[in-house]
């Protein structure tokens, strides 16, 4: 069942969020660049990265001013509003106090929000993330002049087809059904001009001044070989804000909810509860014990080269539902397409 989207007061600006779970503590999700609260549920592998953080906690999440569900601006927010909205969603909910999760630019928010709240932040995790967006003498990591370029250049092809952008998340590139996905979720999440205009904002993050005032438990989480936001920016965060943690975690994507999930989930879960529960059966269940009947049916029959519409006739089901099945096969697999799952068949023992 998805959560309702309910609206907190910004000032003058309805900012959109949700709330899950029935944790001992609140966690609230910070997005990176653009989000939309309401197609995220429609991913199978978002879905379940965001029902796995609520099964530990309370889970908040909201779409920044702007993009989303949330109210248009006619300009980029400032630092400052984008703190406030987090407040006000916090106040909305209940929360009085509540550990951060920030994913990419929703990094160097928490960071600042900790630093600003610290009374209202019981704990800071950063997942691959940076202090500074552009490269500096001394911050080698960021993005030069050329890439920064070709950034602005992508979004026209990134939001046609999401054919830029998922390059970043090469586990899903042979996944249709999820480029299809990824491309809406884009053109809803934000207007190709408000992109553009975000994007230019975000090129002139730089936190580096603000890292030692940070003074609450802090976890850094970044995958060794993604290309995004290239390691280096962890492991200068983790050096620059005291008592912090780093863990380098295996992978080549950007999102956290693309590759292995888990891996990340499991440090989250760890850092904020102190120990890591085995997963329940349903609706978490992993292996191919945990596929359904028709699901093991319609993954012999995609291993055996069919397609969803054929898969679908042979069933007697829609080609959606078959797909709805396969990405559900996905997830208790760990795979994350319809090639790897023809090559790993016989390792996975289906």
């Amino acid at each position: 069942m998805r959560p309702q989207t309910k609206y907190a007061k910004s000032g003058d600006v309805s900012i959109a969020y949700q709330a899950l779970g029935d944790g001992p503590f609140d966690l609230v999700l910070v997005h990176g660049f653009v989000s939309h609260l309401e197609l995220a549920w429609e991913e199978p592998h978002l879905a379940q990265f965001l029902n796995r953080l609520a099964s530990f906690s309370r889970l908040i999440l909201f779409d920044k001013r702007g993009t989303g569900l949330s109210d248009p601006v006619a300009e980029p927010p400032t630092f400052p509003q984008r703190m406030d909205d987090i407040r006000a969603v916090m106040d909305a909910v209940g929360s009085e106090r509540a550990a951060l999760l920030g994913v990419s630019e929703g990094g160097p928010l928490s960071i600042v929000f900790t630093c600003t709240y610290p009374e209202r932040t019981q704990a800071l995790i950063a997942y691959g993330s940076y202090a500074r967006w552009r490269e500096d003498v001394d911050y080698p990591w960021g993005r030069t002049p050329e890439q920064y370029t070709g950034f602005l250049e992508g979004i026209a092809r990134a939001w046609d087809t999401g054919e830029w952008w998922i390059q970043h998340n090469p586990t899903a590139l042979a996944d249709e059904r999820y480029r299809r996905w990824w491309a809406s979720y884009l053109r809803a999440a934000a207007s190709p001009g408000m992109a553009t205009a975000l994007v230019k904002m975000n090129s002139e993050i730089d936190v580096r001044d603000v890292l030692p005032g940070v003074q609450v438990p802090t976890l850094i989480l970044h995958r060794t070989n993604e290309q995004w936001f290239e390691v280096g920016n962890a492991r200068y965060l983790a050096q620059r804000i005291p008592g912090s943690r780093l863990v380098e975690l295996p992978g080549v994507d950007h999102v956290p909810w693309v590759g292995d999930a888990e891996a990340m989930l499991r440090e989250v879960e760890l850092f904020l509860t102190g120990t890591h529960k085995r997963r329940r059966a349903s609706p978490f269940a992993i292996g191919p014990d945990a596929l359904t009947h028709r699901e093991r049916e319609v993954v012999h029959l995609a291993i055996a080269g069919h397609s969803a519409i054929a898969i679908a006739k042979r069933l007697y089901i829609s080609d959606r539902t078959v797909e709805t099945h396969l990405a559900n096969a996905y997830i208790k697999l760990g795979v994350a397409s319809r090639v790897e799952l023809a090559r790993r068949a016989d390792a996975l023992g289906i």
